[in-house]
């Protein structure tokens, strides 16, 4: 086995948008042309089965427990390029549930099911990332996203993809 010592870094891998298979509580879900776009842009149908994935918000509610339980050092946010043409992008800071706001995730799942997400609303960036090839050419709108996303989770964003390429990914020293 491997000694947690030896462990030095735990990385997370996170979609800049979430998407959820099967039923469940999905406070974030999207029923609306938004929910459409991530999906058809971001090709999120089952490998398998050829299933329509389910879409939301970033969940910061979610990732930041997430990042708790599992020591996170630091994380990698993939399809940040899917967010390319959206004009405000969303990101759940809390979840109001019987009259209380939750800023960590509720102890039991049920009251999932009644969440109303709040949210925080970005600016979107209206660029193509697809050929960017180092962070300094980031629109500030997508740099704003990725800072607020650290400071949610206080987690720092090591790796970001813009497109399904394997060379398109940006890669910053944490």
């Amino acid at each position: 086995g491997i000694g947690p010592r030896d462990i030095d870094r735990v990385i997370g891998i996170v979609k800049a948008y979430v998407t959820r298979v099967g039923a469940g509580p999905f406070p974030t879900e999207l029923f609306d042309e938004v929910g459409d776009y991530l999906v058809d842009v971001g090709h999120e149908y089952g490998t398998n089965t050829g299933r329509r994935r389910r879409p939301g918000w970033l969940d910061a509610v979610m990732l930041r427990y997430a990042a708790r339980v599992n020591s996170l050092s630091e994380l990698a946010i993939t399809k940040l390029d899917v967010l390319d043409q959206l004009e405000t992008i969303r990101v759940c800071v809390a979840y109001e549930a019987d009259g209380e706001r939750h800023d960590q995730l509720p102890y039991h799942q049920s009251v999932l099911h009644r969440a109303i997400p709040i949210y925080e609303d970005l600016p979107g960036w209206g660029v193509d990332l697809s050929d960017i090839t180092e962070r300094s050419q980031l629109p500030r709108e997508a740099e704003d996203y990725l800072a607020f996303v650290e400071h949610q989770v206080g987690v720092p964003v090591d790796m970001v993809g813009i497109g399904p390429g394997r060379h398109q990914v940006l890669r910053f020293a944490v």
